[in-house]
């Protein structure tokens, strides 16, 4: 891990569905330009919280100018004591915003209940319990993958990652309580996103029209909720077109 922790984020990210054979050829076309970055290879865990009608997950699928996540992260599976992330991600104009806080396991989830003072964490903890005052979210999913991730060698602001294994449940929404969960989609699907400041390099973007990638708008929370949950909810077609 970095030794310093950011906390505030703004930036472009850009993601591709890729195959085996695509992520070979674009390593090898990356190796001159990004080494991996300080995490390496790893495994991302997530609780998303959202309303009891999913309004955050709803909303955000119908690709509205601005929109915005709360989620509780972690890098492995933590124990009492490690640190994980609460972040508030917003999305305006095709700019991600994001702004996070570090806690121990253990606090996060009293945090977002309202049990710890809204203080604790200073002005980005209160524009997290703003947001829950606002949205009365609760855990409602947690969605793990495994990443491998790269940095630029000129720009480290410059990351390209590769996310694999996506899976889900919706019972034992601890981090804490391991990284287990069913498959979402197709299990050899290689989730590709560029994060930039700014222009995308020159070199990246021959590299991606050399092997074919389309963009894609693909989100790892919509993709769960579409596949995994909403043919299990009792939420008619009107009630969903008109919320």
């Amino acid at each position: 891990m970095a030794n310093q922790i950011q906390s505030c984020f703004r930036r472009y990210e850009k993601k591709y569905r890729l195959t085996a054979a695509q992520q070979r050829f674009l390593l090898e076309g990356m190796a001159p330009y990004m080494k991996k970055d300080a995490y390496g290879a790893y495994t991302i865990c997530n609780i998303y919280y959202d309303t009891e009608d999913w309004r955050l997950i709803r909303t955000s699928l119908e690709k509205p100018v601005y929109k915005e996540k709360l989620r509780v992260r972690s890098y492995g599976v933590p124990a009492d004591g490690d640190k994980v992330f609460v972040e508030l991600k917003k999305k305006y104009d095709g700019v991600v915003y994001k702004r996070r806080i570090t806690t121990a396991a253990q606090q996060a989830a009293p945090f977002l209940d309202g049990t710890l003072p809204e203080d604790t964490f200073g002005q980005i903890g209160r524009e997290i319990a703003w947001f829950q005052q606002f949205y009365h979210a609760r855990p409602r999913v947690f969605i793990a993958y495994d990443r491998l991730a790269f940095a630029g060698t000129e720009d480290p602001a410059l990351r390209i990652t590769f996310d694999t294994g996506l899976r889900w449940r919706d019972t034992r929404l601890d981090l804490r309580l391991g990284d287990h969960g069913a498959p979402i989609g197709d299990p050899d699907m290689i989730l590709m996103e560029v994060k930039i400041p700014g222009v995308c390099p020159l070199w990246l973007s021959r590299a991606l029209t050399d092997i074919g990638a389309r963009q894609t708008s693909f989100s790892k929370y919509g993709a769960c909720y579409k596949t995994c949950i909403l043919p299990t909810e009792t939420f008619s077609k009107e009630a969903l077109c008109s919320a």
